[in-house]
């Protein structure tokens, strides 16, 4: 088996270990580790003149990147050495956790369930669980645009990215990246602590994302021309060069907007609004995210695990030189 097809075997079937279940809670989770190492190096380098605080910032991703690279593909390979299928299966696991289907799916319709019931209070608790802003006063149009914006952001960068990363260097690479995703959402903020020491960490975010946010819209509108069109208009308005791609895509499939004021910690701020809206967001529209997410990350999948076969199969039969 060549290397590119068996990644794509090993990467389907640690989808499949997610979807069956998920990120189980008595199992440590490795971005737990990613977390302490980073807050332990931030305690430690965020400190001093903004110039040191650069540098240490840029020291603290080489070291959480780099040694999440390495210590993951040390744990692989030894446990390899020990038997081919232990390793086989600690690779598995190891991308299984890189990757977030049920997590999201799960989160979506811990939103949408009660606020189908009208119970408000119960809506605003599950959405803020899984997002930054204020929702202790959203309505029932905020609370589902929130639940539709996660679910569309996190379909790219909590599923899609580390599914191409996963194929393109298994687990070593996969981990590598919720590393990069982790620091960014640790320390990637333009706070006065974070401003200087996160830069490093935002930048990298923003360009590892590059691809899969924009691979993952397209997937998110093929078959709907128009969606597409507006997408690439309304994107580029977003403060992210990235998360505006999927929420603007899902924004005009689903026919809302989204975007718009939200709060943080009681300081309002005016985001672009995304999408051309036909309707006011609900819980029908956060089920219809969960189902465009499957469908979204399905194609992604399928398109670059097919490029991955394709090209192992060229290289083996000699098609590339």
């Amino acid at each position: 088996m060549t290397p590119g097809i068996r990644l794509a075997t090993l990467v389907a079937a640690a989808v499949a270990v997610d979807l069956a279940v998920g990120d189980p809670r008595r199992i440590p989770h490795p971005v737990v580790l990613m977390g302490r190492l980073i807050g332990a190096l931030e305690a430690w380098l965020n400190r001093g003149a903004a110039r040191a605080r650069r540098l240490g910032g840029l020291a603290t991703v080489l070291i959480t990147v780099v040694g999440t690279f390495v210590a993951t593909w040390l744990a692989c390979r030894g446990l390899e050495t020990i038997h081919p299928w232990l390793g086989l299966a600690a690779e598995l696991w190891l991308v299984s956790t890189a990757i977030a289907i049920k997590g999201l799916g799960d989160a979506g319709r811990a939103v949408a369930a009660p606020l189908a019931n009208g119970d408000l209070p119960a809506a605003r608790t599950a959405l803020g669980r899984v997002v930054g802003r204020d929702t202790q006063a959203l309505d029932e149009a905020g609370i589902a645009r929130g639940a539709v914006e996660t679910v569309a952001e996190n379909t790219s960068d909590g599923i899609v990215a580390p599914l191409l990363f996963a194929l393109l260097g298994g687990a070593p690479l996969a981990l590598a990246y919720k590393a990069v995703n982790t620091l960014d959402s640790m320390i990637g903020y333009r706070t006065p602590r974070h401003e200087h020491f996160g830069r490093a960490a935002a930048r990298l975010d923003d360009a590892v994302n590059w691809l899969p946010a924009r691979m993952t819209a397209l997937c998110f509108c093929l078959g709907h021309r128009g969606a597409w069109q507006g997408a690439c208009a309304d994107a580029p308005k977003h403060a992210s060069p990235n998360a505006g791609w999927p929420e603007a895509a899902v924004a005009y499939r689903l026919g809302v907007a989204l975007g718009g004021a939200s709060s943080y910690q009681g300081v309002v701020s005016q985001g672009a609004t995304l999408g051309k809206p036909r309707e006011t967001p609900g819980p029908d529209h956060v089920r219809r995210a969960i189902a465009l997410m499957h469908a979204a990350w399905g194609r992604c999948f399928a398109l670059a695990a097919g490029v991955t076969v394709a090209a192992a199969w060229l290289m083996k039969t000699g098609g590339v030189g």
